[in-house]
């Protein structure tokens, strides 16, 4: 039997996808060349923007129609779906299934079925469990089982994705902060640390497939508290030192969503002394007024930020710092705006995620009165994302012309001559290499810069 996957959003979704996908591979499915030809369809959702969702009840509507058509039921059409067309012709009825999980699935858990009667499962934050239930009714065409939500979060085995050199590895689940216009605490629920003899033992398994490098995945990944109180750098300390003791095929470690409030002295001494740990660090500001800072929740000001900013570059001269901005919170002046842009000049972000608020139902941030008109978040953003686009070339010409260690992991879409690696840094490289290249670290003069691409010699 078949699957197909459609994945929104995060890392973490990116992860519980993989997840499910080991599953289905154990139990002998395989991988659908397109949708239309799959007996199982799972849309891993997102709900932290409302573009997300309007997107995703798009593709409901088209998952609507393919089922319709592969049941062969009267009227059905099959414009955009020549391949079921075809598939059925060929076969006569097919029926799929439809499952939605993720946050959206969660957030609309008792409305989205009645809405979309297509949808067979919806399948929320804490019922990932009962895939095995939901494959095996699907592999015996029965009908659907009943999903009942478990009161606990429970962590998958292993979130590998077949063939990775890189894979995500999450540590932990939820969110304890309440920004005022996040809804993750609402969807995702309150923090759960994953024990850390089970991270071990997924490390165990990735260091068997010849997994290069992981990234730690929690919505505040540097909270980790485990049951026996080792924290986030106790862990990082218990990965490296795992890593090396059985000989690991990991060289490198990543981590994140990580919250500034969280990061202590003693993980940027470990960031800074441990050769393990890449030094690629994406730390979320979200806005650079005090004021706003507050409105939002972030329990941190601007000047403790920078400060924690200083103290990153003075420990970690190599430091490539990435980060999230949203302009047009409510409430936000001129004067909050200008903050934003001073900050940014005064940190030089190799990069940043740069986005207009955007309400979402059920936060608090929703009803709070001066909201920004759409206009004034557009033009504020476009100027912020023109500024940070001269700040990207400034900050990474700064390493041309240096000999990095890179990981390579594909070919070059643009060019089937070169490989395309990553540094510890995260930034891209391109640079001739044979193919049995692929899945290891080598050294690379880096040439030129060519947008946020580098170009670079392979040094033998």
């Amino acid at each position: 039997m078949t699957y197909f996957f459609e994945t929104y959003g995060c890392e973490m979704n990116i992860a519980e996808s993989a997840s499910v996908e080991q599953l289905l591979i154990s139990r002998g499915w395989t991988k659908a060349s397109d949708a239309q030809l799959s007996d199982l369809i799972i849309i891993n959702t997102c709900s932290v923007r409302a573009t997300a969702e309007t997107r995703i009840f798009g593709r409901l509507g088209f998952y609507t129609g393919l089922k319709k058509l592969r049941n062969c039921e009267p009227g059905a059409k099959s414009r955009n779906m020549e391949l079921a067309a075809e598939y059925v012709q060929k076969n006569g009825s097919v029926p799929i299934t439809i499952v939605v999980m993720g946050c959206m699935a969660e957030r609309l858990l008792k409305t989205l079925q009645k809405e979309w009667p297509a949808v067979d499962y919806v399948v929320g934050t804490y019922a990932k469990n009962k895939f095995g239930d939901i494959i095996q009714a699907v592999e015996n065409h029965e009908d659907p089982v009943e999903i009942d939500e478990e009161p606990v979060y429970t962590f998958a085995d292993t979130s590998y994705e077949e063939g990775a050199f890189s894979t995500f590895v999450p540590i932990m689940h939820g969110c304890n902060n309440f920004c005022t216009y996040c809804i993750v605490p609402y969807v995702r629920g309150r923090e759960v640390s994953r024990p850390v003899s089970q991270i071990l033992n997924e490390i165990d398994i990735l260091s068997k497939r010849g997994v290069k490098e992981i990234t730690l995945l929690g919505q505040n990944v540097n909270s980790y508290k485990d049951a026996d109180g080792t924290n986030f750098t106790a862990l990082l300390k218990k990965i490296s030192k795992h890593i090396d003791e059985i000989n690991s095929s990991i060289e490198w470690i990543r981590f994140e969503s990580s919250n500034p409030k969280d990061f202590s002295d003693e993980l940027i001494d470990l960031i800074a002394s441990d050769s393990h740990i890449c030094h690629g660090l994406h730390i979320a500001v979200q806005h650079g007024s005090t004021g706003i800072l507050k409105a939002m929740n972030r329990r941190y000001t601007r000047e403790s930020y920078l400060t924690l900013v200083q103290k990153l570059k003075d420990r970690i001269p190599d430091l490539a710092l990435t980060t999230d901005i949203m302009l047009g919170f409510p409430g936000e002046t001129e004067k909050d705006f200008e903050d934003v842009v001073s900050l940014m000049q005064e940190v030089k972000y190799e990069s940043a995620f740069m986005y207009y608020y955007n309400p979402r139902e059920g936060t608090p941030a929703a009803k709070m009165e001066n909201q920004i008109d759409m206009e004034t978040k557009k033009s504020r953003l476009q100027k912020i994302i023109d500024m940070q686009l001269d700040i990207t070339k400034e900050v990474m010409s700064k390493r041309v012309g240096q000999t990095i260690k890179v990981l390579a992991d594909i070919i070059s879409r643009d060019n089937k001559d070169e490989l395309l690696g990553k540094t510890g840094q995260n930034e891209r490289v391109a640079f001739k290499g044979l193919i049995s290249l692929i899945g290891t670290f080598v050294n690379v003069h880096i040439d030129s810069l060519n947008g946020n691409t580098f170009k670079g010699t392979l040094i033998q």
